[in-house]
């Protein structure tokens, strides 16, 4: 996928969601989305293996509010709301997923399912979310290839 491509991709609210993404293509995602005007931020999880690290990982990666409660629908409210760091879209690239993957994949596949509903809720108001994951899982999109 070229540049041109890419970025008419990312600005697509409708095609948005929650995929894996090749470690060689998170750059060329990365210059597109910010010249997109998104808000980018990047989360590893190296060393999580359980959801609650995985949950406190996400709330200082995403730099949410005092008021983040460190759960699945505290999560959903803040990834629904960013008030305090307005865009035109967001992306959430998330890095080291594996470990956590492997060993809770109950918790991967929650997370998941959480991700997808804020990703929704961007779509229905015309925003574009995206989520990338390095992780494969059954059932995770891959991204389109990028050049």
């Amino acid at each position: 996928m070229s540049h041109d491509e890419l970025l008419a991709a990312l600005q697509d609210a409708s095609a948005g969601g929650v995929f894996h993404l090749p470690a060689h293509c998170r750059e060329a995602v990365r210059r597109a989305a910010a010249e997109a005007g998104f808000a980018c931020f990047e989360v590893s999880l190296a060393d999580c293996s359980r959801l609650d690290e995985v949950l406190a990982r996400l709330g200082i990666g995403l730099d949410f509010p005092d008021w983040y409660g460190h759960n699945l629908d505290a999560l959903k409210d803040c990834l629904t709301d960013l008030s305090w760091v307005e865009a035109a879209g967001y992306v959430l690239a998330i890095d080291h997923a594996g470990p956590f993957l492997v060993r809770e994949p109950e918790g991967f596949a929650e997370l998941e399912e959480v991700l997808t509903a804020a990703v929704a809720e961007w779509r229905a108001l015309g925003y574009p979310m995206w989520i990338f994951f390095d992780a494969q899982a059954t059932g995770l999109a891959a991204f389109a290839e990028t050049g």
